[in-house]
Order: structure tokens, then C-alpha cells, then sequence
């Protein structure tokens, strides 16, 4: 019988399939330097990809990526890393590959494989790795999107868990690894007081936007393949709702988190198409990689429901888009207003209610909204905000941290099988049904139909970077 994962010691190797891949140019090597200064990254370090580059010309692309990233500050750290890095040159295709691979290898007993590639791929390196003999305590690293929709994403799983053992399968998504995303969870349950408001009797909405200002660049060829629903709200923002919603941890480790988010997942009122606005921006459909007559969304906004005692009726929104008018991500818990008006302005029509804001990018901070009286005799006052900023400009970045915990054994920031599933199957009802996407303008917020979504419960609060944000 196979020894889990867990039980071995720390991976004694790191290969990364994809190694010439714009994933690896911009994250990953970057993150290996970042490793390779704090001195956690002391093992080789083999790329593999069918680019027929030399040794030479991938060392010199990996210094080449950490200087793109950013000053060199530590040249002893890239030399250190640079000595690690080898090269196998194949196709995922080939079992030759894999020989190549374990010859690579050699004494390595316990490699970590990072599939840094299309997910059309993830099936076939994970087989290829399982009929070379590969994979014994072994552990794979699997980027995201994991699946397409949910018989996609149940398929793969069945794959991995034939060659691995689930505590040996890492589903990343680097999102989680987030100062500001980590802190949502510890905000939530080491404070008392947010507990008796934390529900349908006080809560009057939930918003989370996460918008960026540029387009697809490069990767148009991908879009097309994957949308906005699935590159980003089906991960990315469900991980923020789940920390947002799951009841307390029954006890103290990463499996009680992980099973409150996948009871948040599976209370999910699966999505129908009036939930859902998708968006095109202007230009989409000329960038490189894009059919001419696409219909892929680069935006998208979603009404959303969770079927629990404690959210039952508070509707969520959630919305992510690309060209927008800035790049941020924020979130907005809208309390409802005071059950009796006894001042003037203390409600006014349309104007937003006490909130309490989880800033994520581009600064990390926590706000409370309040209304407070101006000085004078008349009982009128003004919504401020009690801000707590918490700006880390040396933490640790997010791959770092999660290839050195997948390297570990760690899986505290990775999703669990259940987990995926159960999301996939909340967004399945609208991937193949569903309206056509609605242009919209470069530099905006979206398409109108967004706010005809909202418009029911005050509309979308802007994020704003040092102010409160605005309607």
C-alpha cells in the first residue's frame, strides 16, 4: 500500500512542468528567489518543457524573470538558486519523457510536481508521472482552474486520486495565501464582537468586487478557454465567500476550515440565468488568441443565495471584470439600518448604512462606517470611518509561501476535492445557459445590466484606495 504523503518527510525535489511557460516567468521564479533568500529552498529544481532550451538558456530566463520582478538584492540567493535549476526537454506525450525525468531525479525520493501548464494537460502529466513510477510518496501541485465545469473537475479528480493519495494533491489557488485573504478568517473568529451581528438579522447584503484595469495581454488564447466565471468568481471570490459565511471551526486546524468552507459551497443555491450579468470590453475580440466573434466574458456580476440557518435571504454580489476603472479588491458586509429613524439624516434615501469593508488590494485594511454627530446644537452627522490599516510590504508573496507549504506537507491554503465539486456545481447551471455578453467601455465598471442586478439593495459601492468608497 501507497505511504500518504503526509507521512513522508519534506519533498526532496521540486519539478515544474512548464518551466517556459509566462506562469513560471512571472510568478514562480520569482517566488523560488523569494524561497531561496529565506533559505527554505535547498533542493534541485527541475523544469520540464518541450521549448528545446539549453540549461544555460533557462538559467539565464530565470534571472531574467526575478530582475523583471523586481531588484535583485541578494545576488549569493540567485547564484544558490540558479546552481539548482536543471532541464528536461520533452514532450507531456512521451514516456521517454518521463524517464528522462526520474534519470533527473536521482536520489530524489520525495518530489513535489508543479503543474505550471494548460489544464488540458494536468490528466496527462499526472498518468504519465503514475506509469513511470513517479509518483510514490511523491506530492502534485495542480494550478487552477481544476476542471472546467463539474464533470471535468470530477474526471481529473478521479485521475489524481488514481496516481495519488488526496493529502497528496495540492489545488492551488494563490489567492488564499493572501495577507488580507488570511486575515478575513482570523478577523472573523478572534474577535467576539462580530458574532451577534454575523447573520440574517443584521446583515442586510454582501458585495465583493475584485476588478482590474488592464485586459488579457497575453493570455487571450487562454481566456477564450476558461471566461471570467471560471478564471476567477468559481475560485477566487467563492474562497472569500466561504470565509466570509462558514459557521466557527469546531476545532483548531486546517481540516475544520476546510470542511465549514465545503458546507458553505454545498449551501449554495445553484445559480439560474437572471443571477448572472456577463460583460465583453470594448476591443476584446481584437486581442491576440480571440475569435473574432467571441463570446467569452471579461466581466461578470452574480446575485448569489447560501441555504443556511445563519445567511438564508441576505443576497451576495459578487463581481470581477477586467479593463475596469481601477484595479482593487474589496469587500462590503452592509448592515441593515436602525429599526426606527430617530434623526433626520440618520438614514438617508440611498445612502449606504453602516458597513464594515475588508480592503484586499491593492492595500490591506479593515473599516468600520458609523455615523457620528458634527459639533453644534442640531442632531445631524456625517458617515465616517474607524480604519485600521494593516500594510505588510515584506510579506512573504503568495506562491513562496504556497510551494514552500505544498513542499512541507501543509495544505492549510489549498481546496479539498469536495470543495471544488461542490462550487463547480453552484456555477453549472449557467455555464452552457446563459445571456450573450453585453460590450462594455474600457476604464468603466462594467455594463449597466450590473447595476440593474444591485439596484435593488443600494447598487455597488467603488473602491476608493484611502476613502471611504462611493456609490
Amino acid at each position: 500500500m501507497r505511504k500518504s504523503a503526509s507521512d513522508a518527510a519534506d519533498s526532496d525535489a521540486l519539478v515544474l512542468f512548464g518551466v517556459t511557460g509566462d506562469l513560471a516567468r512571472k510568478k514562480i521564479f520569482p517566488a523560488l528567489y523569494a524561497m531561496a533568500k529565506l533559505g527554505t529552498l535547498q533542493v534541485p529544481v527541475i523544469g520540464v518543457a518541450s521549448s528545446k532550451l539549453s540549461l544555460a538558456q533557462l538559467r539565464k530566463r530565470a534571472e531574467e524573470s526575478v530582475k523583471a520582478a523586481g531588484k535583485i538584492d541578494d545576488r549569493a540567493a540567485l547564484r544558490r538558486l540558479l546552481s539548482q535549476l536543471r532541464y528536461v526537454d520533452g514532450n507531456y506525450n512521451d514516456p521517454e519523457t518521463f524517464k528522462a525525468l526520474g534519470k533527473a531525479l536521482g536520489d530524489a525520493r520525495r518530489p513535489a510536481y508543479y503543474l505550471a501548464i494548460p489544464p488540458a494537460l494536468f490528466a496527462t502529466v499526472i498518468k504519465g508521472l503514475g506509469a513511470a513510477g513517479l509518483a510514490e510518496q511523491a506530492r502534485v501541485i495542480v494550478e487552477k482552474p481544476f476542471g472546467r465545469d463539474l464533470a471535468s473537475a470530477r474526471e481529473l479528480n478521479r485521475v489524481a486520486r488514481e496516481v495519488f493519495p488526496e493529502d497528496a494533491i495540492f489545488r492551488i489557488d494563490h489567492f488564499l495565501a493572501k495577507e488580507a485573504i488570511m486575515n478575513i478568517l482570523y478577523f472573523r473568529f478572534a474577535n467576539s464582537f462580530l458574532e451577534p451581528i454575523w447573520n440574517r438579522n443584521y446583515v442586510a447584503s454582501v458585495q465583493i468586487t475584485l476588478s482590474e484595469s488592464f485586459g488579457v495581454e497575453s493570455r487571450g488564447a487562454f481566456y477564450e478557454t476558461a471566461g471570467c466565471l471560471r478564471d476567477v468568481v468559481q475560485n477566487h471570490l467563492f474562497q472569500i465567500v466561504a470565509l466570509l459565511a462558514m459557521e466557527p471551526p469546531t476545532y483548531r486546524g486546517f481540516g475544520a476550515v476546510h470542511g465549514e468552507a465545503t458546507d458553505v459551497f454545498q449551501a449554495m443555491r445553484p445559480l439560474e440565468v437572471g443571477d448572472l450579468v456577463r460583460g465583453q470590453y470594448a476591443g476584446y475580440r481584437k486581442e491576440p488568441g480571440v475569435a473574432k466573434k467571441s463570446d467569452v466574458e471579461t466581466f461578470c456580476a452574480l446575485r448569489l443565495y447560501i441555504d443556511s440557518w445563519r445567511w438564508q435571504g441576505v443576497p451576495w454580489y459578487l463581481r470581477s471584470g477586467k479593463c475596469l476603472a481601477q484595479t482593487a479588491a474589496e469587500v462590503i458586509v452592509q448592515l441593515k439600518p436602525p429599526p426606527q429613524q430617530l434623526f433626520a439624516d440618520s438614514a438617508p434615501v440611498g445612502a449606504p448604512t453602516n458597513y464594515l469593508r475588508f480592503r484586499i488590494a491593492p492595500n490591506s485594511a479593515v473599516a468600520l462606517a458609523a455615523r457620528v454627530k458634527r459639533a453644534g446644537r442640531e442632531y445631524a452627522g456625517s458617515q465616517q470611518e474607524l480604519y485600521l490599516s494593516d500594510e505588510r510590504p515584506t510579506e512573504q508573496a503568495p506562491y513562496a509561501r504556497l510551494l514552500g507549504d505544498a513542499m512541507a506537507g501543509n495544505a492549510a491554503l489549498f481546496t479539498r476535492e469536495d470543495a471544488v465539486e461542490a462550487a463547480w456545481a453552484v456555477v453549472e447551471p449557467v455555464l452552457a445557459k446563459h445571456q450573450a455578453t453585453v460590450p462594455y467601455k474600457r476604464g468603466s465598471w462594467g455594463p449597466k445590466q450590473a447595476d440593474a442586478l444591485i439596484a435593488g439593495d443600494g447598487g455597488w459601492f467603488e473602491p476608493k484606495l484611502d476613502a471611504a468608497p462611493s456609490k
